[in-house]
């Protein structure tokens, strides 16, 4: 691995790549230590340490959301934006052709992407305003014409960063190395690791006595978790595809035997997202509310069923994650599709007759493969949450945060594999 890192440091335009990728990623971490005016930090720290839809967001921000710095926003409105059009390129038949439309097509849909990250962006900003405000001393001014000056500044402000790293996301997709998006969130968990495990052990050291042995333990299951989640990412079934032969002038061209392979884990960290934002909904809205206790129990009850550590959360947190996946899998694949290309090419599974047979026959096999892959994506993502109901310790790293860690860091790995092997180097898989 080392060695391949000094070949790649050796090579002048991969060099060029690799300095350029960790400059960009330098700006957004200055970027989210830059504080929005008319904002007192101290108060979303007490917001965000509730848990809730805020902790989430300040967990893919780095920290960035309750510092209230200009980057507060993030990627997360550019996620909800390529989410909501991936789901649309489904149901509007526009759209689809767009999509189908090759490289043109992807660059309209990009613009729809970005049209509709600004608008969630303010969208965004305006509902985080309002709930600063709502709070006494979040906000320095919040009437007259300094109240109007603050709230067009930190709208404005928190719209231009979400947008800042949108655009850095994409330079890095042009000029740097891996995905833009994917790094600046593997960036943003990794700057908040070092505060977490800190938070972590201070916590361990509080409570004292046989605390103290859950800390190997964690440490051990943690790397046992991403071992699996490496195992899990690069674990796939292969289906085996017969080509015919045929005769194109005095050539012989198939009779080649291929596999079409698919993915144990096909949607990724995406349906934990869903559920983790789902579930996240009624427990931000109580906080919105901060309801009194004594005068409203049972919504108070309601709303604390929904916390992090409840039975509940960990139930529906399991079965969300498998629902969002089997959608997933089902907007994005099509086993006829995939039927109908086979035939094609020339192409059939053995023993299965082509047309419907091999559609059903990969409509099951995608079945079974779902189920396995949303049943392990799921018990990594809960594992943190039982660890806590357990020991009593917040874990530093949760499920989603070591899925998107790992994932992220294998596709960027993938990709310089693949400068590497072009330029016939060893890479790091081999």
């Amino acid at each position: 691995m080392f060695e391949t890192l000094r070949n790649a440091w050796k090579i002048e335009d991969l060099r060029k790549k690799l300095i350029y990728t960790m400059l960009i990623l330098l700006v957004v971490r200055i970027g989210s230590a830059i504080p929005v005016p008319f904002i007192d930090p101290s108060f979303l720290k007490l917001m965000v340490s509730g848990g809730g839809l805020l902790g989430y967001l300040d967990m893919l921000t780095g920290g960035a959301f309750s510092n209230a710095t200009l980057f507060a926003l993030s990627i997360s409105p550019y996620i909800t934006a390529s989410i909501v059009i991936q789901l649309l390129t489904v149901a509007i038949p526009a759209l689809e052709r767009m999509a189908k439309e090759g490289p043109e097509g992807q660059e309209r849909l990009k613009k729809i992407t970005r049209y509709t990250t600004v608008a969630l962006a303010v969208l965004q900003a305006a509902a985080y305003y309002t709930m600063f405000r709502n709070t006494s001393g979040a906000v320095a001014y919040t009437t007259g014409a300094f109240g109007a000056l603050a709230a067009v500044t930190i709208i404005s402000a928190f719209t231009a960063g979400a947008m800042l790293v949108v655009w850095l996301g994409e330079r890095i997709d042009e000029k740097g190395i891996g995905n833009g998006i994917s790094l600046i969130l593997f960036a943003g968990i990794v700057s908040r690791v070092p505060a977490s495990i800190g938070d972590m052990i201070w916590n361990m050291i509080q409570q004292g006595g046989i605390m103290w042995l859950w800390g190997p333990l964690i440490g051990i299951v943690f790397l046992a978790e991403v071992a699996f989640i490496v195992l899990m990412n690069n674990a796939e079934r292969r289906i085996p595809v017969q080509y015919a032969k045929r005769v194109v002038g005095r050539k012989m061209y198939g009779g080649q035997s291929s596999f079409m392979p698919i993915k144990v884990n096909m949607s990724g960290v995406l349906p934990v997202i869903f559920a983790s934002t789902f579930l996240a909904i009624p427990g931000t809205i109580g906080g919105f509310l901060n309801l009194d206790p004594i005068a409203h129990p049972y919504w108070t009850a309601f709303f604390n069923m929904f916390s992090y550590r409840s039975l509940l959360y960990a139930v529906l947190y399991f079965l969300l994650i498998i629902g969002f996946n089997y959608f997933y899998i089902a907007i994005q694949y099509n086993p006829i599709e995939m039927a109908n290309n086979l035939r094609k090419n020339n192409g059939a599974i053995p023993g299965i007759r082509p047309g419907k047979p091999t559609s059903d026959f990969i409509t099951k096999v995608i079945a079974k493969i779902t189920l396995v892959g949303a049943l392990m994506l799921a018990a990594i993502a809960i594992l943190p949450i039982l660890i806590a109901a357990m020991t009593g310790i917040n874990v530093a790293l949760g499920g989603t945060s070591v899925i998107i860690l790992v994932g992220v860091a294998l596709d960027t790995v993938r990709s310089l594999e693949s400068q590497m092997m072009m330029r016939h180097y060893k890479g790091f898989l081999e």
